[in-house]
């Protein structure tokens, strides 16, 4: 485990396996923070941008993608190398994974043949010298927690690098924990961009209502979809029901408050729909397997 730390912020890589890293970097000064790292053609690359924004820069300035908080970046190219050089904005913290595509085909059975790079054209082509891909896309509450959870912990030294091993192992696992009917493409009913637009207002809708989320008939009846097609669609979509996904964003939602040190419990559990900060407490217990007041103790250290 390499790690550097300073006054702006702190950069430190994990070596998961072999051909098999992973990199924290924290930018907590006011400044924007320049990272460089050699990465050849022969790695899969996942960054995930937690907080703030960040900017990848590719052929000597002439490309750069911007990856806003929240959103994940995979790059894969065997044409040509895709060194890491990024522009971290202030108060911004990144967590990159970074494997060979041999590891990266180690790692899962025949049967996640829906995942890019594991489908059999890729498997039977050795040399993969025409293949490549882009993708830039939101991540789930549940990403979220655990990219938090890399960041954040307070543990033995001596368990540290084995903790943040389980953790990319899981991270890894969620990112791709897609159904194979979730491929728009193969999907009918999600080919059609108004079916798609109704099931991403219907996600806008309970989030900023989360206090008093409407009610599945209700919110059909806003976005103008049967409550079947609306179940299905936001399944496809989000990889979850309405609600399990609502309450993933409202233990998030509310860890974020927790964290920022301005609110107490009751208040917290008021603005994510609880009435009393005991059913606070066990929905979040139930989320985090701890109490907020624990959660907290824990983060102080």
């Amino acid at each position: 485990m390499d790690e550097i730390n300073d006054a702006q912020g702190s950069f430190e890589e994990v070596l998961i396996d072999e051909g098999f890293f992973a990199l924290k970097i924290q930018n907590d000064s006011i400044d924007i923070q320049k990272v460089s790292k050699q990465i050849d053609s022969s790695f899969i690359q996942f960054h995930f941008c937690l907080k703030g924004s960040a900017k990848f820069i590719f052929n000597d300035g002439r490309y750069a993608l911007e990856v806003p908080e929240e959103n994940s970046l995979l790059l894969y190219n065997t044409q040509i190398d895709l060194p890491l050089n990024l522009e971290l904005s202030p108060n911004s913290w990144i967590v990159s994974v970074v494997m060979t595509i041999r590891k990266f085909h180690s790692l899962f059975s025949k049967e996640a043949d829906y995942i890019p790079f594991l489908n059999k054209d890729n498997k039977d082509n050795k040399d993969n010298k025409d293949k490549k891909y882009y993708s830039q896309e939101g991540f789930s509450p549940a990403i979220a927690v655990i990219l938090s959870q890399m960041m954040n912990y307070n543990l033995h030294p001596s368990i540290k690098e084995l903790y943040i091993k389980g953790k990319v192992y899981e991270l890894i696992s969620l990112y791709f924990n897609k159904s194979s009917d979730a491929d728009l493409e193969q999907c009918p009913f999600l080919v059609d961009e108004d079916n798609v637009r109704r099931i991403r207002k219907a996600k806008e809708i309970i989030i900023s209502r989360m206090a008093e989320p409407p009610t599945l008939t209700e919110l059909s009846d806003e976005i103008g979809l049967p409550i079947k097609k609306l179940k299905e669609g936001f399944k496809q979509i989000y990889g979850d029901s309405v609600f399990s996904f609502l309450f993933d964003y409202k233990m998030e939602y509310a860890r974020k408050m927790l964290e920022s040190g301005q609110h107490n419990v009751n208040e917290v559990g008021l603005k994510v729909g609880y009435s009393t900060s005991s059913h606070f407490i066990a929905a979040f217990k139930k989320k985090y397997g701890t109490t907020p007041k624990k959660y907290l103790m824990a983060l102080a250290g």
